[in-house]
């Protein structure tokens, strides 16, 4: 049986002599490759009709951690700590993230791809949670904390993530400064963070659509992450 191809959003950037490049951490790559899908990546900056030609080939969508969202996309307060704007990487991601919506496409959100999901679906963001959620936990941990486990999420145990990663308490790592304040209405929330920051959103009514606000790609030593991984590749595979 064919690997199902897996398309896995990516970033704009600037190489060390500083000529553009297409990016995105390997991490991704590895997590869909170990789960049996074959990765392929999707540059922000095609024109509309190829990213949707490309969209039609693939089996399922990974959308990626990066920057932040432009508040151009939702209504957001301004802060001085939103960066990484990137106005086509937008306007590709909400737009493949709809279509897949509408066709029924597996989709699977990490960090900025959750947080796409919720505005592309019609929600909001706190754009600088440690300003704008009183009592926040500390969010962001840079630096090379990618695999420390910094807090609980407690899953609610009538959802779909519940059925998929077989708990109702997870262990993440966090490495975001916003995350979604007022939810889509066809997003069902299914786990939070001890401070009500949400973790976890699905679609109840789509083949498979879900989004995670950590990143599970950096902590695929885990049995419950690796069935994260599965479980959309496996969907996408159908």
């Amino acid at each position: 049986m064919a690997k199902p191809l897996i398309g896995v959003t990516t970033y704009s950037g600037k190489s060390p002599n500083g000529n553009p490049i297409t990016a995105v951490q390997h991490t991704y790559i590895r997590a869909v490759a170990q789960a049996g899908g074959l990765p392929v990546l999707i540059p922000a900056i095609l024109s509309e009709e190829d990213f949707y030609d490309l969209y039609s080939r693939l089996q399922g969508i990974m959308f990626t951690g990066g920057g932040d969202i432009s508040l151009t996309r939702f209504e957001g307060v301004n802060h001085v700590r939103i960066s990484g704007v990137d106005e086509s990487r937008d306007f590709t991601e909400i737009s493949l993230l709809r279509k897949a919506v509408q066709d029924g496409k597996p989709m699977l959100g990490i960090c900025r791809g959750t947080q796409v999901m919720n505005v592309a679906l019609g929600g909001t963001l706190y754009t600088h949670v440690a300003d704008q959620v009183k009592g926040a936990l500390d969010h962001d941990y840079p630096g090379e904390l990618f695999t420390a486990l910094v807090h609980p999420v407690n899953v609610d145990e009538t959802t779909r993530a519940a059925e998929i990663f077989g708990e109702t308490l997870l262990h993440v790592n966090s490495l975001h400064h916003q995350a979604l304040k007022d939810i889509a209405p066809s997003l069902r929330v299914a786990g939070h963070a001890p401070d009500g920051i949400v973790e976890i959103v699905e679609i109840p009514d789509h083949p498979y659509a879900m989004g995670v606000q950590w990143h599970p790609e950096w902590l695929t030593d885990q049995p419950v992450t690796r069935k994260l991984f599965k479980s959309f590749v496996d969907a996408a595979g159908k």
